[in-house]
């Protein structure tokens, strides 16, 4: 269950990433953002960005033309 949800569809990268990047950092440690993506390129993206930051991808799924991510804030 998200604690905020972040619509970044239409937006290609490295613009989801940026504003999620923003929306985390105003966040408590352990409240979850959900993002909402359109790019397909947002997969390896948001990956690639926990793996850099240590903030958890608790999902990452696609329903139909949507792309739709869990990040838990750690760091």
């Amino acid at each position: 269950m998200a604690d905020e949800t972040l619509d970044a569809k239409g937006l290609n990268c490295p613009l989801p990433i940026l504003k999620a990047k923003k929306s985390l950092k105003g966040m408590e440690n352990g409240k979850v953002l959900e993002i909402l993506a359109t790019d397909p390129g947002a997969i390896k993206d948001f990956e690639a960005f926990c793996r850099a930051t240590g903030n958890k991808l608790l999902s990452s799924e696609q329903d139909g033309d949507i792309y739709k991510f869990e990040i838990e804030r750690v760091i």
